[in-house]
Order: structure tokens, then C-alpha cells, then sequence
């Protein structure tokens, strides 16, 4: 994955998180919960891309 493309994609995650915490109403609980959820996400992808844990194809979600 080229560099840039990951830093857009960083980015518009970043952009993202910070319209859900800023714009919706949420409970503090709830938004720290999406918060530590969308950082241990894209920590266990970042590691994914480079190669660090294997691939998240891997990961089977329903059959």
C-alpha cells in the first residue's frame, strides 16, 4: 500500500471520529468506547499492512 494512501486513509478516519465525537450527542461512556474500538482497529490494521500479525483475510466473520 503506498504511503500516501495510507495517511488518506488515517486521515479521513481521523476526520471521522472526530465528527462523531464533536456533532452527535452520544453519552461520554459511549464515545469512549468508539474511540478505544476505532483505535484498536486501525492499530491491528496498520500492523496488518506492514506485515507485523498475518493477514486480516484471515479473519472469518459469519460461514
Amino acid at each position: 500500500m503506498p504511503l500516501i494512501q495510507l495517511v488518506l486513509v488515517l486521515v479521513v478516519v481521523g476526520v471521522v471520529l472526530w465528527v462523531i465525537n464533536r456533532y452527535i450527542p452520544m453519552q461520554a461512556t459511549i464515545k469512549r468506547i468508539l474511540n478505544v474500538v476505532v483505535v484498536i482497529v486501525v492499530l491491528i490494521w496498520l500492523l496488518s499492512v506492514f506485515g507485523l500479525i498475518g493477514k486480516l483475510s484471515a479473519i472469518r466473520i459469519g460461514n
